[in-house]
């Protein structure tokens, strides 16, 4: 159900470590899509002014919701791959809003999982009775994101968060050897740098080493390429471990919250690879957790196919003043 408070117009926005998507909002949906490069801009402000000053002649929203791609947990907002921060009040009183939200984006994309339409929910693995309970949300994207929604009395809650920053567990003793050459860049391996655009390319160049041979300077699209065209093998490797890996972690997601109602998977990685991340080791490795395989049987997991399930969850949240 849509509050009357989703009746008043708002300016909503997804800001990612590259792209960035505004739109106006109104009654749970929106339109004025605009999707621009972060680069061409110096900071959010000056994008949204951009933005802003394109929109049709009228009065302007006087409402904001924004999803960033990075940690909120005060007035300051720093994004994670971004060179990007800004004061949420400072932002607030420059835009001349009487409401400005601001979450992480996968907590953004957690709530958009109750107004997803079914064909944008693709599912992955068997089918499992219709249940209810905690959702977590997962997406390897610029970065990889985790946000969950938990019901309550009151409706549903948010749980922002930066799971993707948990160290990347090793199931088998070639994810041992990948972590170990991984380690050598960075004392702390988490997720991330290995579930995301620039980690894909991560687990293409350490199984290079591993393999003894040289590494060509492959951008994520190259990888997935020559994955998806079989035309070079430690490609299809990468994104074989790839798949694995975030089945694992997803799995971890799940048992953690109690993730009865589902996970969900969105970022922008897989959504035109569906088919073959479903035929991938990511369902087996989800459920492959000893006592509780069971339990995990029954979760039902999920690729998100909306390209920005963030605007949906920001056009539907409750705005704070």
């Amino acid at each position: 159900m849509k509050s009357d408070q989703n009746s008043v117009p708002r300016i909503i926005g997804d800001i990612g470590g590259t792209n960035a998507r505004f739109a106006v909002a109104q009654n749970g949906s929106y339109g004025e899509l605009a999707h621009v490069p972060v680069a061409r801009y110096a900071s959010l402000r000056e994008a949204l002014a951009d933005y802003v000053a394109k929109l049709p002649p009228g009065p302007k929203p006087e409402q904001g919701a924004f999803a960033v791609a990075g940690p909120v947990f005060g007035d300051h907002v720093a994004l994670t791959n971004l060179d990007w921060s800004f004061s949420i009040a400072e932002m607030k009183r420059n835009l001349g809003f009487s409401s400005l939200l601001v979450v992480n984006d996968f907590a953004a994309t957690a709530m958009s999982v109750p107004y997803l339409p079914k064909q944008d929910c693709f599912r992955i693995g068997p089918s499992c009775p219709e249940v209810t309970g905690p959702v977590g949300v997962i997406g390897p994207g610029t970065g990889l994101g985790v946000g969950a929604l938990v019901p309550h009395r009151t409706g549903r809650l948010l749980l922002p968060g930066e799971g993707g920053h948990v160290t990347l567990p090793a199931v088998t003793a070639e994810e041992d050897r990948i972590i170990a050459v991984l380690r050598k860049r960075w004392p702390h391996v988490s997720a991330e740098r290995a579930l995301c655009g620039t980690g894909l390319v991560n687990l293409y160049e350490t199984l290079c080493e591993i393999e003894g041979r040289t590494a060509e300077p492959l951008s994520p699209a190259d990888v997935t390429g020559r994955a998806m065209g079989g035309s070079d093998a430690t490609c299809v490797a990468a994104f074989a471990h790839f798949c694995a890996m975030l089945g694992t972690v997803a799995g971890n997601l799940a048992l953690t919250l109690g993730a009865t109602g589902g996970i969900y998977i969105a970022g922008g990685i897989l959504l035109r690879f569906k088919e073959a991340f479903a035929s991938s080791a990511f369902r087996q490795r989800f459920e492959a957790k000893g006592r509780f395989e069971e339990f995990l049987s029954k979760v039902p997991t999920f690729l998100v196919l909306e390209e920005s399930p963030a605007l949906l969850g920001l056009a539907n949240v409750p705005l704070e003043g």
